[in-house]
């Protein structure tokens, strides 16, 4: 069972695999995780952001979780996230995960309207009384429209109705302030969905990362964490220049659609994303083939750059 207070490291936040009919690719999928733990990350996140979570109906997203529960085959833990605005949607997604072997639940407050930190505060609330999972907070404004501020990230805390949160804000500040707001509370963890931050946040006590670009470059993503647990800050900030780099290629197009470009260069999945998103154009995939073969990123690469190695 897993202990989520002892949970550090790396997490992709997996793409969902699709065919052109927009029916799940459990090959694919079965591909990727491979590919991830060949990378060395330290569990997985389904259905994120990067999942396209808030665009699979309910067959898909219960598909999806278990084509990543038996590819994982218990090697590290499942994370499965939860995007729904009513309450009694979130909890069936929580159950339902339970059911099918997810470790824990992630978690974004109801979107569509925005909502006060009373509503945020009670909405995870009455979620944990049920819940058979951790629960860690969302927090994705620009997704959701609403922040759940530190103070109340730290009451949830403190009350035993989160074990940790993800932080896909991009706002180092929001970051730093539920650090300090949780910081008597060691067992709290604090995730950043941001790669570019993966190395600031672990100065600032964080837990790790749970990342799109993991998808693409697990061992890139893992090496930092490496890094920064041995004590070489030289090496961490050179890694994570290179990410920065890698990120910035697959943010082009339509989320996730850069991503799955370049998993489907990579030879791992369809480019597919759920309609009406279309595949990234063919010049912008044209430019991100360069630049993974320059990385070395693609299996017929054989120039890699000395700061990529």
């Amino acid at each position: 069972m897993l202990k989520l207070h002892e949970l550090r490291g790396v997490l992709p936040a997996l793409v969902t695999p699709l065919h052109r009919d927009g029916a799940v690719d459990e090959p694919a999928i079965s591909r990727l995780v491979e590919h991830v733990l060949a990378g060395g990350v330290h569990g997985v996140l389904a259905l994120g952001s990067t999942g396209e979570v808030a665009s699979l109906g309910q067959a898909a997203r219960r598909s999806v979780l278990a084509a990543v529960v038996k590819a994982t085959d218990g090697r590290v833990p499942v994370i499965c996230g939860v995007a729904q605005s009513r309450l009694a949607d979130a909890t069936a997604d929580v159950i339902a995960a339970a059911e099918l072997g997810a470790a824990a639940v992630l978690v974004a407050p109801p979107y569509y309207y925005p909502i006060d930190q009373p509503t945020v505060l009670s909405f995870y609330q009455t979620l944990a009384k049920t819940s058979p999972l951790p629960i860690l907070v969302y927090n994705i404004p620009q997704n959701t429209k609403v922040v759940v501020e530190p103070a109340t990230v730290a009451a949830l805390a403190r009350d035993g109705s989160v074990a940790g949160i993800k932080d896909s804000s991009r706002d180092f500040e929001y970051f730093e302030s539920v650090c300090v707001a949780t910081r008597g509370l060691p067992d709290f963890r604090i995730f950043t969905g941001s790669d570019t931050m993966l190395l600031a946040s672990l100065a600032m006590g964080g837990a790790g990362t749970i990342c799109g670009g993991a998808n693409v470059a697990p061992g890139w993503v893992v090496r930092i964490f490496d890094d920064f647990e041995r004590g070489d800050l030289k090496a961490a900030r050179a890694h994570q220049d290179s990410l920065l780099e890698l990120v910035q290629a697959v943010r082009h197009g339509v989320f996730p659609s850069a991503i799955k470009a370049a998993l489907h260069l990579q030879g791992l999945c369809e480019p597919w994303l759920v309609p009406p998103v279309a595949p990234l154009g063919e010049a912008s995939v044209n430019v991100l083939r360069r630049q993974l073969d320059g990385w070395g990123l693609l299996a017929d690469s054989s120039r890699v750059p000395a700061r990529h190695q």
